[in-house]
């Protein structure tokens, strides 16, 4: 999956809710920016691994967090299934 079609997916933003996507099973695939603090980041990679979620990585929390259409930064970001 790429930026371009994560701006068209159903999102949740944040390490905090992507991991709780993650867990759910509700993550088709997870980005991560490469600025974040690996303290945030680094858990949250390694819990897509576990649960064989792909993770991709992008260079600037700014640019997902636009992507995700908000006006603020985001460490990660999921596009999530329709339920």
């Amino acid at each position: 999956m790429t930026l371009d079609e994560l701006e068209d997916s159903k999102t949740v933003t944040g390490a905090r809710q992507v991991s709780k996507a993650v867990k759910r099973g509700d993550a088709e695939c997870v980005f991560i920016a490469e600025d974040a603090d690996q303290y945030v980041t680094g858990p949250l990679a390694d819990l897509c691994s576990e649960y064989g979620v792909p993770a991709e990585n992008v260079p600037d929390m700014v640019e997902l967090g636009k992507r995700c259409g908000i006006q603020v930064g985001a460490a990660a970001a999921a596009a999530v299934r329709d339920k």
